[in-house]
């Protein structure tokens, strides 16, 4: 039988603003190192650090730049004391020339407000006010080249959903891009549907079921047509919030296959517990603890083999917050 507890693994390559591990390389020659990144990620991330500024030569210290819409109402990244002095096209430029090393990566990591590295809500200044409404140029040819991609700003990781959010999909795509090492063909597709199936359906019951027909119409001939496909949905599933009812109905789900094991107080402890945690009094590793004392005595293949039960390595505590 297979355990699908997290094997030991390699360091997973992950892109990330290089003022966020400490470089001094923002505008006024400081750095945002964030301890919980270094000493926390970066037992499991290996860190592929850039800088799109210095990369297209602007030099440290500098003076800043900003995002500004002109009057033509285009979207453009300038210097704070010279608009005429434009670097939009520099930034995306670059951000397409990092493609080869940026395909390799399950994950990034960028500065939050940045109007090259911000991926949301960065100021876009004109005449009157600024608005939280842009995109860093950097960040934008990102996110197009690569929409399946996890990325985070380093701000929002602060909050515990979106950060054990985050961590899940990298490892998801780790799992991805080791399933393509290994060759990519209809069986493997099949197995890997088939052990995130629960993790889907705590985020996208929809796509569940769309992604379920979209393996199940898998060829040797539309393989790789039909694995593109299947990677863009996915990521876009998981990244859609797991909310307590949609783990409740996994949790029930998978209490299904123990229904023929458990005693009368097992079954009412495991009732009470999942009422606790959909009251939001217990966070989800409870629940999940209990599930895995109970198929440690009553063990189950398919349960074994879903990664749903052991999604990332305990010790990162992500279930304990959520």
């Amino acid at each position: 039988m297979t355990d699908a507890a997290a094997p030991e693994i390699e360091l997973i390559p992950v892109g990330i603003s290089s003022c966020l591990l400490g470089e001094r390389v923002r505008y006024d020659g400081g750095h945002k190192g964030h301890s919980y990144i270094t000493k926390t990620f970066g037992n499991y991330f290996e860190f592929k650090q850039f800088c799109p500024e210095v990369s297209i030569g602007l030099g440290i210290p500098r003076k800043p730049i900003r995002l500004w819409r002109d009057q033509q109402k285009q979207i453009r990244c300038v210097s704070v004391d010279d608009p005429e002095l434009d670097y939009t096209d520099a930034l995306a430029d670059c951000g397409n020339e990092q493609r080869a090393w940026q395909k390799q990566l399950c994950g990034y990591i960028l500065k939050k407000d940045s109007p090259s590295c911000g991926m949301e809500r960065v100021k876009i200044w004109d005449d009157v006010m600024p608005i939280r409404e842009g995109v860093g140029i950097y960040a934008q040819r990102l996110i197009e080249n690569f929409p399946w991609l996890p990325i985070e700003e380093e701000g929002r990781l602060g909050d515990a959903i979106l950060r054990e959010n985050f961590v899940q999909r990298v490892f998801a795509m780790y799992r991805w891009h080791q399933m393509l090492a290994n060759g990519l063909n209809v069986a493997a597709l099949v197995d890997f549907h088939a052990r995130h199936k629960l993790i889907i359906m705590s985020h996208d019951p929809v796509r569940y079921q769309e992604l379920g027909q979209l393996v199940a119409t898998t060829t040797k001939a539309n393989i790789n047509n039909h694995a593109d496909s299947y990677l863009l949905s996915f990521m876009a599933a998981l990244k859609l919030r797991a909310t307590r009812g949609k783990h409740m109905n996994v949790l029930q789900h998978i209490q299904g296959y123990l229904k023929n094991s458990l005693d009368a107080d097992d079954k009412q402890e495991l009732v009470q517990t999942f009422e606790k945690y959909r009251l939001g009094q217990l966070p989800l590793i409870v629940p999940i603890t209990l599930l895995n004392h109970f198929f440690r005595k009553f063990p189950n293949e398919y349960i074994a083999n879903s990664w749903y039960m052991n999604p990332y390595p305990a010790e990162l505590k992500l279930q304990n917050e959520i």
